[in-house]
């Protein structure tokens, strides 16, 4: 780990405590303690924090405020950027779960995007919190690191041919079961719309699929949009519409990322990861608006906007992974500017008919601080998709619900009896906050992951 060690030599002591309990702490504390942090008008407001010094000058204790109940995992997720260099140790005892939290949360906030340029200073380092599940830390810290890895890495070192490079270095590393299908391939395998997408790059498209764990085991399904880069094809988007869209591969970094998280845990399941991986590029044999696609299922698409293209590779790898009739699938993805006018940028629309499967994943999101909000696939809106020259468009002509009408989009591919959720997510963070770093995030992970633990153990 970057910020989390077991050396505790030198370690100077962290004291965290809430605000309520702050005053009766204080008078126990040593009279030159006391009046210092008095002085300084410290009152332990979660996030604040208080270097105490020694007679040499140099800081012999940190108090800090924290929420623990209610934040555990940022509540000092920012100290790892903020405290001086060095190593600290918590003093505050904290049950397995909040120190396994707490740690996680401090790693995290340690993470920088170093590829094309340095990190301006080392983060403080944290002696490992007792009772905290060093295993659990390290495998979920590293893979949430590989998703802002890859959601930060722009387009031309991240195209998709480098995607499925970087998946395969995940499923050699466990042992998975690796197969790519990549350009012309597509059409002789039968994933026309995932080629129709990425046709016009000069990078092909291509189909990331690996698959781990017993063949007998439950069967849970990773599908995420691996869309590298989206200029809107010829519906061609603004210069500033273009900037965030090196992260439009976001869906594919948390799956690959949670899939690794999975592996790490041995988690008794038989995974399989599935990634369409395409370039929406401008070229002469770019796929236009009124053409009609016959899908991967057999139904036909008009392509009423080609900026709708997440849902068109989405299709055809939902029609895949839901021909194994798996215990799970759940599909994640970047997929429309709608999901960020209701929810904002930090809350991310999560679409089920399966009720029991959407309260586990809204309760594990509250829990993990990973919030998911359901919106409803409402039935009534599926006629917006009708088409009068094919069995339906990728988009409506009615301006309302563009989350709702991509959602029923997508559950047209989905057996009604399958336990499907679909997650419209961000996949970053707009502005820095303790433990998340501007740019690249893997939104819905740690929910994602906790669901599945608790299912299939």
């Amino acid at each position: 780990m970057h910020a989390l060690t077991s050396d505790t030599k030198n370690a100077i002591p962290l004291v965290a405590i809430d605000a309520k309990g702050y005053p009766a702490w204080l008078k126990k504390q040593p009279a030159r303690e006391r009046d210092w942090l008095t002085a300084a008008g410290f009152d332990a407001i979660a996030g604040k924090f208080m270097l105490v010094p020694g007679a040499s000058g140099k800081p012999t204790k940190v108090v800090v405020g924290a929420d623990f109940k209610t934040d555990p995992i940022w509540s000092l997720a920012g100290l790892s950027e903020t405290l001086p260099a060095g190593t600290y140790k918590l003093e505050t005892r904290l049950s397995a779960d909040t120190a396994t939290q707490v740690a996680l949360g401090w790693e995290l906030g340690a993470y920088r995007f170093t590829r094309y340029k340095s990190a301006a200073r080392k983060p403080a380092n944290l002696v490992w919190p007792a009772e905290c599940d060093h295993k659990e830390v390290e495998r979920l810290a590293r893979a949430i690191y590989l998703a802002r890895d890859l959601i930060n890495t722009p387009c031309e070192d991240l195209g998709p041919p480098d995607l499925a490079a970087a998946a395969k270095k995940v499923a050699d590393e466990f042992g998975a079961r690796f197969k790519l299908i990549s350009g012309d391939q597509l059409l002789k395998h039968n994933y026309p719309t995932i080629h129709a997408v990425g046709r016009a790059s000069s990078r092909p498209p291509c189909l990331i699929d690996f698959t781990w764990g017993n063949a007998k085991a439950p069967k849970v399904t990773l599908v995420g949009k691996g869309v590298c880069f989206d200029t809107g094809g010829l519906d061609l988007k603004s210069a500033g519409g273009m900037l965030q869209m090196k992260k439009d591969m976001g869906g594919s970094a948390v799956v690959l990322a949670l899939g690794m998280a999975l592996m790490a845990a041995k988690a008794p399941i038989r995974l399989r990861v599935l990634i369409p991986a395409v370039e929406n590029s401008v070229s002469g044999n770019s796929i236009r608006p009124r053409d009609i696609v016959k899908t991967r299922s057999g139904k036909t698409v008009e392509i009423g906007n080609t900026d709708a293209e997440g849902r068109l590779i989405l299709c055809d790898a939902l029609t895949e992974a839901d021909s194994e009739s798996p215990e799970l699938l759940i599909d994640c993805a970047t997929l429309t500017g709608a999901a960020r006018v209701a929810l904002g940028p930090e809350v991310h629309a999560l679409f089920s008919d399966d009720d029991e499967l959407a309260e586990e994943l809204v309760h594990a999101g509250a829990e993990m601080a990973d919030p998911v909000w359901r919106l409803p696939l409402w039935k009534p809106y599926r006629k917006w998709l009708d088409s009068n020259i094919a069995d339906f468009n990728n988009v409506s002509d009615m301006p309302y619900a563009g989350s709702i009408v991509a959602a029923l989009y997508l559950a047209e591919f989905v057996k009604p009896t399958t336990a499907w959720a679909h997650i419209d997510m961000m996949a970053a963070n707009t502005s820095a906050k303790p433990g998340r770093p501007e740019g690249g995030e893997a939104t819905g992970l740690r929910a994602m992951y906790r669901v599945i633990r608790s299912r299939f153990g």
